[in-house]
């Protein structure tokens, strides 16, 4: 039996974001043509109800009044990637890590390739933030997104934004 889903499409200052519940738990926050989203149609239906508290917490993210969320969320993934976003999570607002800091922390620091991958497939964009990690030499790296988007929310979180 297929869990039940359901998503709501929601504005934000870097586009439509998709957030899809699964079983009323948060388990995906898409922006429009990013990479690794899945079909619209595997999003269950359009219902507002699962996502009040995860709207409030993005919109005070983007107004620059929150800098941690505090959400419950479903991560499906191998217990790889679980341990590559579990490590994204403790990335502080207008942080960066590097792909080998984070296979380091995660006792393999010849993962960074893997921990690459890992981060690419991050359901839950802005929350868990991907956005925080970048290549070894600082330079921006690949990014679900779009590096546009990316650069943006680097500076947002570290106050040069120029919107």
């Amino acid at each position: 039996m297929n869990p039940v889903r359901q998503h709501l499409h929601h504005d934000s200052p870097y586009g439509t974001l998709t957030l899809v519940a699964t079983e009323g738990v948060l388990s995906g926050v898409y922006m429009t043509n990013q990479r690794h989203r899945p079909p619209e149609e595997s999003f269950g239906d359009r219902d507002p109800g699962p996502f009040t508290e995860a709207v409030r917490q993005l919109d005070a993210y983007f107004a620059g009044e929150l800098t941690a969320f505090d959400l419950p969320l479903r991560l499906d993934g191998t217990p790889f990637q679980r341990s590559v976003w579990d490590q994204l999570l403790r990335i502080p607002y207008g942080s960066t890590r590097t792909y080998g800091e984070l296979a380091e922390a995660l006792g393999n620091p010849a993962a960074s390739r893997a921990v690459g991958l890992a981060n690419g497939k991050n359901p839950i964009s802005v929350i868990v933030p991907c956005h925080r990690v970048i290549g070894a030499g600082g330079d921006l790296t690949g990014y679900g997104g779009g590096l546009a988007r990316k650069q943006r929310l680097l500076d947002f979180e570290r106050g040069t934004a120029l919107f």
